[in-house]
């Protein structure tokens, strides 16, 4: 006779299954240690366009702190939904990427500073509102988002993020040794490690690659620290510290608990901001809609269901208002996690919970939140400029999933060459105003993201349109056939 425990537990396959701790603690911490280094990266770049690094330390780590306790906070939100809002669906939210071009954009119109920052916030905190009202409409709304419009929108977002990671890989903008041999070999030696780990190991430090090149990082730092100088003499005969040097005291100052503090940046509510910053929640929406349905066809094997989508794409909105009270950028549906839950099909929900839970006790140690915080920008070169670069990767895949047609075609070629193209370089559109500019100019996503949208409306199918989705669907099928084939052999 089974014992009354093991009756009661069930696969990690299995969404709201139960599973003993022992396994739900790594599979869920595997998720978080996928996402960690993501989930931080935009706040520090957007912390470091505004100025908040060098002038106020302490804020930068408080923030830092609020967005670990955010990300799991909103995750089990998005697990267990609160009435409509949160899909129940196995995805692990966090600072969202997308967001960059734009934030940075407004942060430069005006001027950076901690009020910059402030105005990100007010601006996040109704975009968010406005996100969660388009997730109640996801039904009527959802035939405007097919794979080619959403793949060219994750593809223009991959493209304009990439020079912020060569940015980074150099040494940072604004580095007095930006470009130096040291910040590339530093930057590359990471790369390396990265690219080794995920291709030529298997478990948790293949899904994990990006965390422990970056840990290999810190240590390759701290070696140089003990034998190169730290600082050296700029062509004005200023004396300066390198961008790879490691900055100890910051840690050993930080309080191992802390409990968040709310507002630590009050917001601004400038229309300059709230414009562009709403249009990207709108680009926002269509990302999660794209997370949700890969997420649930990849893990589940099925298609999302409106209800799913519409929870997912309100716990994406709610929660991004909810971040910005604790000073954190907008949180989203993370793209690699979605990867992980295709790859190894652990969709349970216990499990997933134990990872937000492990980031909420992260959230709570400003410790932790400090180690984080004097992270080179090298180090965080070497493993952005391969994250962002995926991103590119993965809206190619979407606009390439129902074959590449001439319609196809046309639509991302205007996006990108007209859209994306006009609005990431400087000064194309000067001639159309300030407001204009603020809205589409900068990254070239929103103004992207429109025409795809609008094209895709105005352009009507063709014959090959139909034949390759229906070709499209038929090798989905026989390679899900051929997938299962080879897991009953054990191949």
């Amino acid at each position: 006779m089974k014992s009354k425990e093991t009756r009661t537990y069930s696969s990690p396959y299995e969404f709201e299954g139960r599973i003993p701790l022992k396994y739900a603690i790594p599979l869920g911490i595997q998720h978080v240690l996928a996402m960690f280094v993501g989930n931080l990266t935009p706040l520090i770049i957007i912390c470091g366009a505004c100025g908040i690094i060098a002038d106020e330390p302490a804020l930068y780590v408080t923030l830092l702190q609020n967005a670990m306790l955010v990300a799991g906070l909103v995750t089990l939100v998005q697990l267990y939904a609160i009435g409509p809002i949160g899909g129940k669906v196995p995805i692990i939210m966090g600072t969202s990427s997308g967001f960059l071009g734009v934030m940075k954009s407004v942060a430069t119109t005006m001027g950076g500073g901690v009020i910059a920052y402030g105005a990100v916030l007010g601006a996040s905190i109704v975009g968010g509102l406005f996100e969660t009202v388009l997730g109640f409409f996801i039904k009527p709304l959802r035939k405007l988002f097919p794979p080619v419009v959403t793949g060219t929108v994750v593809l223009a977002i991959g493209l304009s993020l990439i020079s912020v990671g060569v940015n980074s890989f150099a040494g940072g903008s604004g580095a007095k040794d930006f470009g130096s041999l040291e910040n590339l070999a530093i930057a590359a030696a990471v790369l390396v490690v990265i690219v080794v780990l995920k291709h030529f190991t298997k478990g948790i430090t293949s899904t994990s690659s990006i965390l422990f090149g970056i840990i290999f990082g810190y240590i390759l730092c701290a070696i140089l620290g003990a034998a190169l100088p730290h600082t050296a003499i700029n062509a004005e005969g200023v004396e300066y510290t390198k961008a790879w040097v490691l900055n100890w005291s910051k840690i050993a100052d930080s309080a191992w608990f802390s409990i968040p503090a709310l507002l630590p940046v009050k917001p601004v509510f400038d229309m300059a901001a709230i414009i562009p910053i709403c249009i990207m929640f709108i680009v926002t929406a269509v990302e999660t809609v794209g997370d949700t349905a890969g997420c649930i066809e990849g893990g589940m094997g099925r298609e999302a269901t409106d209800k799913e989508l519409s929870g997912a794409v309100t716990c994406d909105g709610l929660g991004s208002s909810f971040a910005a009270l604790f000073g954190v950028l907008p949180n989203t549906s993370f793209s690699q996690n979605v990867g992980l839950v295709a790859m190894t099909k652990v969709v349970n929900r216990f499990a997933l919970a134990m990872g937000a839970i492990f980031l909420v006790l992260c959230g709570l140690s400003p410790k932790l939140a400090a180690v984080v915080s004097i992270m080179p920008q090298p180090v965080l070169g070497g493993a952005a400029v391969m994250m962002f670069s995926s991103i590119a990767i993965s809206g190619i895949q979407l606009i390439t999933k129902h074959g590449v047609t001439s319609r196809v075609i046309t639509i991302v070629s205007v996006a990108l060459g007209v859209g994306y193209g006009l609005g990431a370089t400087p000064g194309a559109i000067a001639g159309l105003g300030a407001n204009v500019n603020l809205v589409f100019g900068g990254s070239g996503i929103v103004p992207a993201a429109l025409l795809a949208i609008v094209l895709n409306v105005l352009i009507p199918k063709g014959r090959d349109d139909y034949a390759a989705e229906e070709a499209a669907a038929h090798m989905a099928e026989l390679r899900a056939q051929k997938e299962a084939e080879w897991e009953s052999s054990g191949k």
